[in-house]
């Protein structure tokens, strides 16, 4: 072998040297590591922070319906709201839901069409003659809540009410949803929603 020859070998040689260098400093590398590792667990990361804003605000929604409850079932027990007694407080479905969207519309979609026909809140008031009488679970048909006993006929004084109210709140993370959104809206098939349901039960005040 000349050295000619020798050198020419070692010139051939050359590129795949260069090749195998890079291929061992890349295998060596650990540039861009932290950014792979992050795209691969963005996804679950950011569902679960997304599962967890939405079940605080979602709680934050239950509250609003609670509250509203609380404060339209007052004005119920004590003669602020009545049904068909023939004085100024008396109130219709339609303006009893408004008062009621009122209360909600700051977080909760409650508009002049939610009011008018109900879509996510819908309304029970009713009156009974005993606590024992009302309903204690949530009727349902075909997995969808049963509104075909709901009316706004609330009782006059010393009388014995009950107020439910139900509301479907959007849920969007999917983590979330199929543990929370087990009952779909009226006319809806799928379980896109959350059901609040608020619920209490009362005597009115012996008021004139």
């Amino acid at each position: 072998m000349t050295f000619s020859d020798g050198l020419r070998s070692e010139r051939d040689d050359g590129p795949w040297r260069r090749w195998k260098i890079a291929a061992l400093r890349f295998r060596r590398s650990r540039d861009g590591s932290a950014a792979i590792e992050f795209a691969i667990l963005a996804i679950p990361y950011f569902l679960i922070i997304f599962a967890i804003l939405e079940t605080f605000v979602a709680f934050i929604a239950e509250q609003t319906v609670n509250a509203a409850v609380d404060t339209l079932s007052r004005q119920l027990r004590t003669g602020n709201i009545t049904y068909q007694l023939s004085r100024s407080t008396d109130k219709t479905a339609v303006q009893f839901r408004q008062l009621f969207c009122n209360e909600i519309s700051f977080l909760l979609t409650c508009d002049a069409n939610e009011v008018a026909t109900p879509n996510r809140l819908w309304l029970d008031v009713r009156s009974f003659s005993t606590f024992s009488a009302m309903p204690t679970t949530i009727a349902t048909t075909s997995g969808s809540l049963d509104t075909s006993s709901f009316a706004f006929t609330p009782g006059g004084a010393s009388s014995i009410n009950m107020l439910r109210a139900f509301y479907y709140w959007p849920v969007t993370t999917d983590l979330v949803r199929p543990y929370i959104a087990t009952i779909h809206r009226p006319g809806v098939s799928s379980n896109s929603d959350y059901l609040i349901v608020s619920t209490t039960a009362f005597q009115n005040e012996n008021y004139p």
